[in-house]
């Protein structure tokens, strides 16, 4: 997995409207683990791809009603079995951590990368999504200042209105990973 003009190579693209440039060019330096499910709890089909591309159908699930208007988009969303979708190029401002503070500075969207793994706050996310995870996590450190103690979860940075990745996310498991030698 190679980094081209923002994009990953080798993974699917979604292009999303979703997002803008960041200010003043800044590159990324902190990594925002999230998790989605749409609807909520269920996995699978093509609900993320429509919510963050802007064409949710309100009427599809009464649960969308209230989320199809949302101009939102993560990154990239790791699906159960390991699928990477790319939404943004990280180079660009994608819309995923809304009101947020990181070390003192607002505004997390200007200087983070956001990534989804599909799932719940309490159930436990797979091996499959670990490794895409560990994966994608070492190219950014390749390419972006981003350290690992700069890598946190959503809940950390909107404490008040999130509690994504959740307490089935492994932090220790994912640190452990990325520690590994290459294989």
């Amino acid at each position: 997995m190679k980094l081209e003009h923002g994009w990953l190579t080798g993974v699917r693209q979604v292009p999303s409207p979703h997002c803008n440039d960041r200010p003043g060019d800044e590159a990324p330096s902190l990594l925002v683990i999230h998790n989605i499910s749409l609807p909520p709890g269920e996995f699978g089909g093509p609900w993320i791809d429509k919510l963050f591309t802007g064409t949710l159908p309100p009427d599809a699930h009464p649960y969308f009603a209230d989320i199809a208007s949302l101009r939102v988009a993560a990154h990239c969303l790791i699906r159960r079995q390991g699928e990477i979708v790319q939404y943004v190029p990280f180079d660009k401002r994608a819309w995923h951590a809304g009101v947020s503070q990181f070390d003192g500075r607002e505004n997390c969207n200007d200087f983070s990368i956001g990534i989804e793994l599909e799932g719940t706050d309490n159930q436990p996310y797979t091996e499959a999504q670990y490794r895409a995870l560990q994966q994608v996590t070492r190219v950014l450190l390749q390419h972006y200042p981003i350290t690992p103690a700069r890598i946190t979860g959503h809940s950390d940075i909107a404490p008040v209105r999130k509690t994504d990745p959740g307490p089935a996310f492994d932090w220790d498991y994912y640190k452990q990973l990325l520690t590994q030698q290459k294989s």
